[in-house]
């Protein structure tokens, strides 16, 4: 592999399709509940750091995989990964709970940190720790403040017991 990852570019393309498709239909939500600056700020630079590195392979920092037959195992396990990534967006995407919290939030990490490692990126394999931990953390603590804010409204009776 050269410069270019196209596996990578694949892989980062089905990883946004539900994130596309999400911000198209709840273009005017807001629903980050958690607004804590230093965990925003480190899951946007660590995302688009591995967006960046995912796809394109910085001389000096990337080694390529490292043992035989790592490109099949590479997309073999890619491909699970975002199978199961899909199916899960598929049943939870009406749904607010922690399962759709972690399990997406769990998944692209463990593809970006599988992806470091297997390529032997040091920029990615960096980046991607980062991600998991924001990303997993902001996920959960939004799923928990919606969950908390959800319990708090009061319920409307529109008939009245007799």
């Amino acid at each position: 592999m050269g410069w270019f990852n196209y596996y990578g570019l694949i892989i980062m393309l089905v990883i946004m399709i539900p994130n596309i498709v999400y911000a198209v239909k709840h273009k005017d939500d807001d629903n980050a509940a958690f607004t804590d600056k230093a965990a925003v700020i480190a899951e946007q630079i660590s995302r688009y750091g591995c967006f960046v590195f995912m796809i394109f392979n910085v001389p000096h920092t990337y080694f390529n995989f490292w043992f035989g037959h790592a490109l099949t195992v590479y997309l073999s396990v890619n491909g699970a990964l975002l199978l199961a990534y899909l199916i899960f967006w598929a049943v939870c995407r009406s749904s607010d709970g922690m399962l759709k919290a972690l399990s997406l939030s769990i998944i692209p990490s463990c593809i970006f940190i599988f992806d470091g490692i297997v390529l032997a990126n040091i920029p990615l394999a960096a980046f991607s720790v980062v991600f998991a931990v924001s990303h997993i953390l902001i996920s959960c603590k939004n799923s928990m403040l919606h969950k908390s804010t959800a319990r708090r409204k009061p319920i409307s009776h529109s008939k009245k017991i007799l």
